[in-house]
């Protein structure tokens, strides 16, 4: 009976070994915010178990992602505390192996039914991607930050924005859903 739940065992513990330390996970997280918001914002990092829990609680209107540990690459993204339903209900399709085009289907749905609560008003998420993180020197390798700023049901009527992609210029994602929003992708380094 001890070997069917060694295994488990082992592999709770291997992942245990491979999550930061909270201050880690708290200095990648806040990169993502501007600079004056970082101190206050919110953080849901990941515990020893690889689930995703609060590891600092904010002052201000942000909460950040701590960067996924099981993933290769690095992510972190902040976004309005407005936000958080939207997006702890697109956490908790993903846990479930809905796929992405599918998670966004259900949440729009639930949105427009009245199930899940998404403000009216605009509101920005942050994401910061790279290589890796340098918890040392606090530096991403191969930074790169885009904005988001959510406008449910906005239209190119509505906001005169295009609905395609030219980098640099801000771009109407998701027009008309309850998922629509502004991307604003400034031109990569190279």
């Amino acid at each position: 009976m001890i070997a069917r739940f060694a295994l488990p065992l082992i592999a709770s513990l291997a992942f245990a070994a491979d999550v930061p330390p909270k201050e880690v996970q708290i200095a990648g997280a806040v990169l993502a915010a501007p600079a004056e918001l970082r101190d206050g914002a919110t953080v849901l990092g990941f515990d020893a178990q690889g689930k995703r829990v609060l590891i600092r609680e904010g002052k201000n209107e942000l909460i950040c992602l701590a960067a996924d540990p099981a993933k290769a690459t690095f992510e972190v993204d902040c976004y309005h505390k407005d936000l958080e339903p939207f997006m702890a209900r697109g956490r908790e399709l993903n846990e479930q192996k809905v796929p992405n085009a599918k998670r966004n289907e259900i949440r729009f749905k639930e949105v427009e039914e009245g199930k899940l609560k998404l403000p009216k008003e605009p509101r920005t998420l942050y994401v910061l991607t790279g290589a890796s993180f340098d918890a040392a020197a606090g530096k991403v390798e191969k930074a790169y930050l885009r904005y988001v700023i959510y406008t449910p049901f906005a239209t190119p009527q509505t906001t005169g924005l295009s609905t395609k992609s030219t980098e640099g210029a801000p771009w109407l994602m998701n027009s008309g859903t309850a998922g629509a929003h502004i991307m604003i992708n400034p031109p990569r380094s190279k």
